[in-house]
């Protein structure tokens, strides 16, 4: 009996299972293992497979999931494909941890405002995913003429 391939498809399916049926695509590039992969761009790999798949739908920019888990996904967001406030809900904070993860991937020191620390990107406030909840200091403490 002859065994069945396992395809760079099938490793990005399972990846997203094991992360609940949802992902962003910093998390994809971080957990999916590429190292099998014969290519120079497994990133770019990963994103054709979630755009041209059709066993996984794009929730918003970014952020992918299953569509054999779309009901419960959609169900933990509370997503209504026709309501606004559903719309809504990916706004200012979910856009700020798409832009922490891509420096967290760049090995960036990443920050959020005070006032946006708990704010939550997808499941997690943003402090829990920036790497320093304190702004640097980029100046001098007093500047005189």
């Amino acid at each position: 009996m002859a065994q069945k391939k396992y395809t760079q498809t099938q490793q990005v399916i399972d990846t997203l299972r094991k992360c609940g049926g949802y992902a962003t695509l910093g998390n994809l590039y971080h957990l999916v293992d590429t190292k099998s992969w014969a290519t120079k761009t497994p990133n770019e790999s990963i994103r054709r497979i979630v755009q041209k798949s059709d066993d996984i739908f794009r929730i918003q920019p970014g952020l992918w999931a299953l569509e054999e888990c779309r009901d419960e996904v959609m169900r933990k967001f509370d997503i209504q494909p026709t309501e606004q406030e559903s719309v809504d809900k990916f706004n200012h904070s979910f856009y700020q941890g798409l832009i922490i993860e891509i420096g967290n991937m760049k090995h960036y020191s990443t920050y959020a405002p005070a006032q946006d620390q708990n704010h939550k990107f997808l499941e997690k406030p943003l402090k829990d995913i920036c790497t320093t909840v304190h702004i640097p200091d980029f100046t001098f403490d007093n500047i005189s003429i």
